[in-house]
């Protein structure tokens, strides 16, 4: 799956007024993206154990820039009746492009698949002011979760890639520690979904591993090139 647009929001440590976002997407996102497609609602805590067996890996494509939106909300008593506004600051990542790989046993993701293409509720990047791009859905592919973060090409945007200044450009990618069990550099990360009700959300903690991937850049010209190509306008000149 591909993550982009202009906004995502990814948070998994805040509350109240101020609402932080992740750098990157979240397990709790990401599986609670594949319950909205299969229709899973939030009160039905014991459906999430199904997909508790599903490994995640996050591949950074292109760093989002992070801002912020100043709201004010309206607070009502129980009763219904108005009881005050109040400030509310959410963050988001801007313009950011996340390859998420999911791996586990193939019907399950084979009914996640069929699920994705066919959506019973309508699926956000985070918060429902941030929808999905329609071509966020890649296909399925033989092989780990890795291994296929390793094969993809860059997913970043083309005015990002041209940006960028280097013939190697090296990636983040962020996984289950399960998909990269060999793996020291890990660390906790509280994101692991046990309830979405409104009423009470539960998250675990979670072991999460970090690795870097280096992969071509296709618009690097190097400086050889760039003098060979370069054209003297008052060479005809000079040789009359």
């Amino acid at each position: 799956m591909i993550f982009k647009g202009p906004l995502q929001s990814y948070g998994t440590g805040s509350h109240f007024e101020i609402r932080h976002t992740d750098d990157y997407p979240s397990r709790s996102a990401v599986l609670g993206i594949i319950a909205a497609a299969m229709g899973i609602r939030r009160e039905e805590s014991h459906q999430l154990e199904e997909l508790g067996g599903l490994r995640i890996a996050v591949r950074v494509d292109q760093v989002g820039h992070m801002t912020n939106d100043y709201q004010i909300a309206a607070k009502h008593k129980a009763s219904g009746d108005f009881e005050r506004n109040y400030v509310t600051r959410r963050y988001y990542l801007e313009d950011a492009v996340f390859v998420v790989a999911v791996e586990g046993e193939d019907d399950l993701i084979d009914q996640s698949y069929e699920a994705l293409k066919h959506p019973y509720f309508q699926l956000f990047c985070g918060r429902r002011s941030c929808p999905m791009t329609y071509d966020f859905l890649q296909g399925i592919y033989t092989g780990s979760a890795m291994e296929q973060l390793h094969q993809l090409p860059w997913m970043a945007a083309e005015w990002y890639q041209r940006r960028m200044r280097q013939e190697e450009i090296r990636l983040d990618i962020y996984a289950d520690q399960a998909c990269l069990p060999c793996n020291r550099q890990k660390s906790l990360r509280r994101d692991e979904p046990k309830s979405f009700s409104q009423l009470g959300r539960q998250h675990d903690f979670r072991f999460e591993v970090h690795e870097n991937f280096v992969v071509k850049n296709p618009y690097w010209i190097s400086q050889r090139e760039i003098s060979e190509t370069e054209h003297d306008a008052f060479a005809a000149l000079s040789e009359e």
